[in-house]
């Protein structure tokens, strides 16, 4: 009936990399998880709290580079 409302869309799958109960560890392919403790980033558990400042979005693939002769009719 509720529903919690999803940020960004909900095509963002949960993982402990952008939880707020995350921080990162030193070696850098492990989460310290106040909850849990030292997790994998992909883990989520139950406790799994959006926090949209820890994720580090995808790069735009580069546009490709045209020249005048492209947009020529002949």
């Amino acid at each position: 009936m509720f529903r919690k409302k999803t940020f960004y869309g909900a095509d963002i799958p949960p993982a402990c990399g952008y939880c707020e109960h995350g921080r990162r560890a030193a070696d850098p392919r492990m989460i310290l998880c106040c909850k849990r403790g030292v997790v994998s980033p992909y883990y989520h558990c139950k406790r799994f709290c959006y926090d949209p400042l820890l994720r580090v979005p995808r790069r735009q693939p580069k546009l490709p580079s045209f020249t005048a002769e492209d947009f020529r009719l002949d």
